[in-house]
Order: C-alpha cells, then structure tokens, then sequence
C-alpha cells in the first residue's frame, strides 16, 4: 500500500493522478483501464477539493490478486456519494437534475465501490480489476 497526502485542491489534481499513474505503470496496468482508474479519481478527488471543506486527502493505493484499491479519505463534512440516486440519463441534458453524473461514471466504471465514516473522516474506496 502506497499513500499519499495532499492539500484538498484542484490545483494537487495533477499530483494525485501522478501518484497514482506511477503505480498503475509499475503494475503494468493496461491504458485503457487505467485511463478509467483516472476518470473516476479525478471525480472523487474534484469532489473532495470542491465541497467536503476538508484542507488535506489522503489517497492510498494497493493491490489484490489483480484487483487495485484506491481510497480517498478527508476529514471533511460526512457525505456518502452513493446514497444520491443515479441519475436518469434516458432524459435529455437539460432536463435532468444538477450533480451526480461524476460520480454514477465512477460506480458504472469501477468493479466496486464503497464509503464509510471512520473516525471522523469520509472513505471512499474504489476498485478495479487491473488484468489485461
């Protein structure tokens, strides 16, 4: 497991998934999954920055068999991504609701996620099969 703990702001962003493509390198993970790990990242990172009013993330990484693990906690406001209903996505753009679309592409691309509030900070995990 690697960590790494930067200030909760979109200008870490490219720190972040620099972390985190060094690693998927090192595993020899292919592009397009790991372009995926990367989209969802991206949206769970951007989050944090934007509404949790935490100042620091923190992001791990590791492995599993084939599976990669990636979480994201902050001491920000409680907040579980995954209890916001997806959105309808058979309406057209501009009539669907505001918010949730980042994160209903991290659930749809990732082969799991989950969050927990653990000692006063939100954990979210995702993960995603890395083989070939």
């Amino acid at each position: 497991m690697k960590e790494l703990t930067t200030e909760a702001s979109t200008d870490k962003l490219d720190e972040v998934l620099g972390f985190i493509d060094e690693i998927l390198d090192e595993w020899d993970c292919p592009m397009k999954i790991a372009t995926q790990i990367n989209i969802a990242a991206e949206e769970i990172f951007v989050n944090i920055a934007h509404y949790s009013g935490a100042s620091e993330a923190r992001i791990s990484v590791g492995k599993s068999g084939d599976m990669a693990e990636i979480t994201f906690t902050d001491s920000g406001r409680p907040y579980n991504p995954l209890e916001k209903a997806d959105p309808d996505i058979t309406l057209p753009a501009e009539e669907r609701d505001i918010g949730g679309l980042g994160v209903f592409i991290v659930k749809k691309t990732m082969d799991g996620v989950s969050y927990d509030y653990r000692d006063g900070c939100n954990v979210f995990t995702m993960r995603k099969r890395i083989a070939g």
